[in-house]
């Protein structure tokens, strides 16, 4: 066990080298700037349009023509894939292992990761198709499929996509978030691993056995009410801790280019590295908003919609939420809070959601691990929801057929009882590795089709 535990890490090492990471980023950097900073411009207007106050939306709720899930369930289908742990657990994560810079990076990977989403689930909507059921489908891999057809090169990357898509669901989308509603409930509330894992495998089951249709409906009711609800409680912790406030953002700065002269004060002891910092930073910003993986192009394509385009801004704003508001407010209530470089009782630095729970324990008191405790749970379980139906449609790519999609679902109820169990950094590294495998795949083609792609953004101004 030791030595699969030993090979699984030196492999997340090795996927999340260098290469990636300029990867990820430069395909974002190199869009936005291609772009013309579109994404930066038309945010305001993206915005309206995911909530659905902007012109063309209201005339549609007008007409009554919706005949599948709307621009906003989808929306809300995808955020509920990316706001997860990675929002609590990733970003003290990220802090602990890169010290407080890795923040910075989250922020400005996540800045760039906009343009690559904005492009993605607009491609992904493009070349969708529809399956035998009369729903719509599409990812990278009917975008390969539609975009290049014929291709040998691309048909197998489509394949390879959807393979490790169907692995990732596993992994990130599932697996660490069981993992953590697990661990979050025995700190609280002494509950055994076993016993939560039990709970969340059949809510699981029940969630997704309906479809699409039946994830969006759960989708669009709780990720707006734990969104708030959390933002709450971490804004509550900002304030109270306001005088710590502009420190705590020096030191993040700062420690994204030299984290050794951080230490001390509210930050501890840091002993990491620039490069750590910018390894963790962008690693926990994937991780949290997916951008480049692929993923949310699934859940884009499900929306009743011909405006490809207005529907890739709309996807767009997950980032924006995930990353830029929810995690930069974790990170300063981490920050600020003075927990960061705390240990426990023996002596083992504080991480994950012990750091969070700490944190929101300054200002709320026991209370506080109580508030952690829901918001991890909520927010891990739209993910598992989420990610449902985003592997499973990878699943569906492979086999040909939706009939066997229902032996899919039962698995990935599984798979979240045996998360659950599983030791914390085994499962966080092979979510990593996965995430990996499918972002390089999903970012060749994005690459591919970006010419094409950034003539058609920049032609129609606005979404």
């Amino acid at each position: 066990m030791e030595r699969a535990e030993k090979i699984i890490k030196q492999l997340d090492q090795l996927v999340w080298g260098p290469g990636m990471l300029a990867l990820l980023l430069g395909t974002g950097c190199y869009l936005m700037i291609r772009l013309g900073f579109l994404p930066l411009r038309n945010l305001k207007a993206a915005l309206l349009c995911a909530i659905g106050r902007d012109k063309a939306s209201e005339q549609k709720k007008e007409e009554g023509r919706e005949a599948g899930i709307s621009s906003f369930s989808s929306l809300m289908t995808e955020l509920a894939a990316t706001i997860g742990t990675g929002n609590i657990v990733g970003v003290a994560t990220a802090m602990v292992l890169g010290g407080p810079g890795a923040l910075f990076w989250m922020m400005l990977s996540s800045v760039a990761g906009m343009a690559t989403k904005l492009v993605e689930s607009m491609l992904a909507v493009k070349y969708r198709e529809k399956n035998q059921s009369g729903e719509y489908v599409g990812g990278p891999m009917y975008t390969m499929k539609n975009a290049f057809p014929g291709s040998r090169f691309f048909t197998a990357l489509g394949m390879l996509f959807a393979v490790f898509a169907v692995l990732a669901s596993f992994g990130m989308g599932n697996m660490t978030q069981s993992n953590s509603i697990a661990a979050a409930i025995k700190v609280t509330f002494g509950v055994h691993e076993a016993k939560t894992g039990l709970v969340i495998g059949i809510l699981t089951i029940l969630a997704v056995l309906g479809g699409i249709r039946t994830i969006s409906r759960v989708t669009q009711v709780l990720v707006p009410v734990m969104g708030v609800f959390y933002m709450a409680g971490a804004l509550t912790v900002i304030l109270f801790h306001a005088g710590n406030v502009p420190g705590g953002i020096a030191g993040i700065v700062q420690g994204a280019f030299c984290p050794e002269a951080v230490g001390g004060g509210l930050f501890g002891s840091v002993t990491v590295s620039a490069m750590e910092a910018f390894r963790w930073g962008i690693s926990r910003g994937v991780f949290s908003n997916e951008a480049g993986l692929g993923a949310a192009g699934i859940s884009a394509a499900a929306a009743d919609t011909k405006d490809y385009i207005k529907q890739g801004y709309i996807s767009m704003t997950g980032v924006f939420l995930d990353t830029i508001v929810i995690c930069s407010v974790t990170g300063l209530a981490l920050a600020a809070s003075g927990v960061l470089g705390a240990v426990d009782e023996r002596g083992e630095p504080l991480a994950g959601t012990a750091l969070t729970i700490a944190a929101f324990a300054t200002t709320f008191g026991k209370w506080g691990a109580f508030f952690i405790c829901i918001c991890i749970t909520l927010f891990a379980f739209a993910t598992i929801v989420g990610w449902a139906y985003q592997g499973e449609k990878a699943f569906e790519f492979l086999v040909g057929n939706t009939r066997y999609c229902i032996f899919y679902r039962f698995f990935y109820g599984l798979v979240s009882y045996v998360g659950a169990l599983c030791a914390l950094e085994v499962v966080w590294d092979f979510s990593d590795i996965c995430n990996a495998l499918m972002a390089l795949p999903n970012l060749i083609c994005v690459l591919a089709l970006s010419g094409k792609a950034c003539r058609e953004l920049k032609a129609a101004g606005r979404p």
